[in-house]
């Protein structure tokens, strides 16, 4: 009787640590299929990047980004009328009136007269609902742009936005995050920055600096940083290998250094300028996008997109390079597709009359 009583509880247990066993397989292949591991990525929609034309011949930033129902927008340049024509843009993808993240990267005009606005031109903070605005810890400037920045940030605030500085997010002080889930298997990062919270003569240098991750695709922002504000990221920043990075500072000769580009090695490089203008030097290798860059970034890609061209017969005073260049994210991969072409900026007729092959496209 007692081995009869023994053998049913052993049975009862087998069967016990079967199903244990069968949920804990059955947990973790939910979790799996559910979370990002390698390059298996999980999301609600795909993660969308678009670096958009701004309307005139002015070089700056304005960026959005649309992943899932979240809507972000970095910068907002280049001069207060730009936002007529990024707004309409971005009223194409943004259908219920409302930015979840605004993120100013640094003080120069180039990337926030969007949001100062003016009376004929409103500014984004007036054309939206914002929910967080993330913006730099440190300024030297005192510009009258700025000033009114400031104003209609804080008038933001006071509707019911959430302000925080990029260190406030990094210290993770105030209710701020260093990362923000913006979508089922997508992450908005704040990376460290030296000059968050050091001075600098260069405005560029207090550029805040994010990292989009969608399991182990990442994507790279660094505003207008120079190459010293860039060796300073590489030392307090594990940065993995990127997919995208959009070119420092227009594609300037100080900025996509070797020491920041020998740690990402970028597979896609988007360019926010209008190619060819003398709008900051006269010196044709120096204007945007500059042959020191091209030389840096071919070694490891040739996959560079350039926003707009200066052109002084357009009515503007541009035309279009590439357009909005449109990078998707997704299951199938990573895709570029721009509004006027997919032309690489090698291949274009003003990289042919303009700027030397480097030895790593030549072939």
């Amino acid at each position: 009787m007692a081995k009869k009583k023994f053998s049913l509880v052993l049975t009862l247990g087998c069967c016990l640590l079967a199903l244990l066993i069968g949920f804990i397989a059955a947990f973790a292949l939910y979790t799996y299929i559910k979370r990002p591991t390698g390059g298996d990525v999980y999301v609600s929609g795909d993660l969308q990047i678009h670096f958009m034309e701004l309307g005139n011949k002015y070089t700056g930033d304005s960026i959005y980004i649309k992943a899932g129902d979240t809507d972000i927008l970095i910068d907002a340049g280049s001069r207060t009328n730009s936002t007529d024509t990024t707004s309409a843009y971005i009223d194409q993808y943004c259908t219920d009136g409302t930015l979840e993240y605004v993120i100013a990267t640094h003080a120069d005009q180039d990337h926030i007269a969007g949001f100062a606005g003016s009376s004929g031109s409103p500014s984004m903070f007036e054309r939206y609902k914002v929910g967080t605005i993330i913006d730099f810890a440190l300024t030297n400037k005192n510009t009258q742009t700025y000033q009114t920045y400031v104003e209609k940030r804080d008038a933001a605030v006071a509707a019911g936005a959430v302000h925080y500085t990029a260190l406030q997010c990094w210290n993770e002080t105030d209710g701020a995050q260093r990362v923000y889930e913006i979508s089922d298997g997508v992450e908005m990062e704040i990376l460290y920055n030296y000059y968050y919270e050091n001075e600098s003569k260069y405005e560029n240098n207090y550029s805040v600096c994010l990292m989009f991750n969608q399991g182990d695709k990442h994507f790279l922002f660094t505003g207008d940083l120079e190459e010293d504000g860039e060796e300073q990221l590489v030392v307090h920043n594990q940065l993995p290998k990127v997919e995208l990075f959009k070119a420092g500072h227009h594609g300037s000769k100080t900025s996509s250094n070797d020491c920041l580009l020998k740690v990402i090695q970028p597979e896609i490089v988007c360019v926010c300028c209008c190619a060819g203008t003398d709008e900051y030097t006269e010196t044709p290798e120096n204007q945007f996008p500059t042959q020191a860059m091209i030389d840096r970034v071919s070694v490891y890609t040739d996959k560079v997109y350039v926003t707009s061209l200066g052109d002084e017969s357009a009515a503007n005073g541009y035309v279009s390079m590439n357009g909005n260049i449109v990078v998707t994210s997704n299951r199938a991969g990573v895709t570029v597709n721009c509004s006027n072409n997919n032309t690489l900026l090698k291949d274009t007729d003003w990289f042919k009359n303009n700027r030397k092959m480097p030895s790593a496209w030549a072939s």
